[in-house]
């Protein structure tokens, strides 16, 4: 069973920085596509970033282009976000995604793309 578990959440002040990470678990063939989403209270979880794992192609939302840094570590099965110049609109919280069926790069902010999630870790960025 492909398990996913994030870190680094927290609180964090603005324009400060903070690195999620998402291990991932119990597979023999990895991911195609990882990804992070975020949702905050009362809106729709969004994307936030993806690699491709065969290229490390990365995808952002435009929102967060420039500050943002999504990257492997295919030694440790794990995937980070490195968030830098944090707003408090990026307060929410975040959960990785894996996606092991495949689909075009286009499609990477698109929740129901990917087959697993993990839990989501809180990050809240304080004005």
């Amino acid at each position: 069973q492909v398990q996913l578990v994030e870190s680094g959440g927290g609180s964090v002040q603005a324009g400060g920085s903070r690195r999620l990470s998402c291990a991932a678990f119990g597979y023999t063939s990895g991911p195609n596509y990882m990804g992070w989403f975020r949702q905050a209270p009362g809106k729709e979880r969004e994307g936030v970033a993806a690699i491709y794992t065969g290229g490390s192609t990365a995808y952002y939302a435009d929102s967060v282009k420039g500050r943002f840094t999504i990257s492997q570590d295919n030694a440790k099965n794990t995937v980070y976000l490195q968030m830098n110049s944090l707003k408090p609109e990026d307060t929410a919280r975040y959960y990785c995604a894996a996606d092991f069926r495949g689909f075009s790069g286009g499609n990477w902010y698109r929740p129901f793309k990917y087959n697993y999630w993990g839990q989501g870790t809180q990050v809240t960025v304080s004005s």
